[in-house]
């Protein structure tokens, strides 16, 4: 029955160009818009990045490419040739939704961009997401995410207690996809404005994906801002200003806990029943004493000898435990405990499969159905959903350029032989 439901953005027609917004994208058509992707000849540069399937470099075998790109349709179009030109305007014209993720000054440069077609109809929401926003001394700056993620902060909060060794950064586009869900908000907020204005109020939305980033360093600015403190980089937990007792222990068996804030409650009755566990084991030693329970409800950036003590203590209780029996029996005490997976190991959770949350679908290149990774996020009345296979290269030319912009079969050949699809 979801599968015939409405999206919660059923109707929405998006048309998205660059790398930088393929995110935004798939967050606006997984929950029901009609988002076409335009793309280059030779195909988006996600398209070009491994892993691919069946580890067979191809086109359309791109598994990054396939993540980002669930549920739209795909044309290609050289914006620079006059036809080009022509359809891409017949694209906007179309359009209630445009997402510029082609880099500062591109469609600008080829009079195909926001001033443009803002001009031409007020209403329509122009979304671009530039490195360094639209305005400003760095805007025409190259970035990718590695720059992205050092520049704008987080890298400085993430890596081991080993400052000899350099920050780090995660894998996976991560200032892209910080970018992409503050442009999400954004168009949400300003499709929300213009409905209530009887659809008259357009809006430019200026992404800045280092201004995006930036405002995602969890702890560091506050800690800047109201202590003058630089935090610290620290192996498997949260950057503090002080250096904190480990959060990750192995167990006997080999696996990995992670024990969100040391592994010390906020509250005493919590405590007193992880004292009791701790106590089955012989291993809560002095924890009785009144002077530790006063951790629980200090400023933890006070009394860190003795905050780094207890912690110290449950560190070693759950290192005579099986990481699933302390995950389990923690999380039962209401101890925000975890588990550190591998990735693959979150497919067979019982948790991810009651919520639904991989969704099975084709993959290009992959005899059989696959999973991918679903949202966050659940609507009732009109669901988030897979609701249809990444495109192949250009696999939407006719349906779009013959079907919806009044092109001929004969036009879409002639076009090609012109390199203009």
């Amino acid at each position: 029955m979801a599968s015939e439901m409405a999206g919660p953005l059923e109707g929405l027609r998006v048309v998205e160009i660059g790398d930088l917004a393929e995110w935004a994208g798939k967050l606006l058509a997984d929950a029901g818009a009609e988002v076409i992707r335009v793309e280059p000849l030779d195909g988006a540069s996600s398209r070009h990045a491994g892993p691919y399937a069946g580890d067979r470099p191809d086109t359309n075998h791109s598994l990054r490419f396939a993540a980002a790109n669930t549920s739209k349709r795909s044309v290609t179009l050289d914006l620079a040739t006059d036809e080009g030109a022509s359809i891409w305007a017949d694209l906007v014209g179309r359009a209630e939704v445009v997402l510029d993720g082609a880099g500062p000054g591109a469609l600008e440069g080829l009079a195909l961009g926001a001033s443009r077609f803002r001009g031409e109809r007020p209403e329509l929401l122009w979304c671009s997401i530039t490195p360094f926003g639209l305005n400003g001394p760095w805007r025409d700056w190259a970035a990718n995410d590695l720059v992205q993620l050092a520049l704008g902060g987080p890298m400085m909060s993430t890596g081991y207690d080993d400052h000899s060794l350099p920050p780090i950064r995660s894998d996976g586009q991560h200032s892209i996809a910080m970018s992409n869900e503050y442009a999400v908000t954004a168009i949400l907020a300003a499709l929300w404005l213009r409905d209530e204005t009887d659809g008259a109020s357009g809006q430019l939305i200026d992404v800045s994906i280092h201004e995006a980033v930036s405002a995602t360093t969890e702890g560091s600015f506050p800690n800047w801002e109201y202590l003058g403190a630089r935090v610290l980089r620290q192996t498997g937990r949260h950057a503090a200003a002080q250096r904190n007792a480990p959060w990750q222990y192995r167990c006997k068996d080999g696996d990995y806990i992670l024990l969100m804030g040391g592994g010390i409650p906020r509250e005493g009755k919590i405590f007193e029943r992880l004292l009791d566990w701790m106590d089955e084991h012989n291993a809560a030693d002095d924890l009785r004493d009144p002077k530790y329970v006063e951790v629980l409800y200090t400023d933890p950036t006070r009394n860190v000898e003795a905050r780094n003590g207890v912690s110290a203590k449950i560190g070693a209780f759950v290192q005579q435990l099986t990481a699933e029996e302390a995950y389990r029996r923690g999380q039962s005490l209401h101890l925000p405990w975890g588990l550190v997976r591998r990735p693959e190991q979150n497919l067979e959770d019982p948790h991810w499969a009651e919520r639904e949350f991989f969704w099975e679908g084709e993959l290009p290149g992959h005899d059989g159905p696959v999973r991918y990774v679903g949202a966050p996020y659940k609507f009732l009345k009109s669901p988030v959903r897979l609701r249809r296979r990444p495109p192949l290269l250009g696999e939407h030319n006719h349906e779009v350029y013959v079907g919806e912009l009044g092109r001929t079969t004969e036009d879409l050949q002639q076009l090609a032989a012109a390199g203009v699809i």
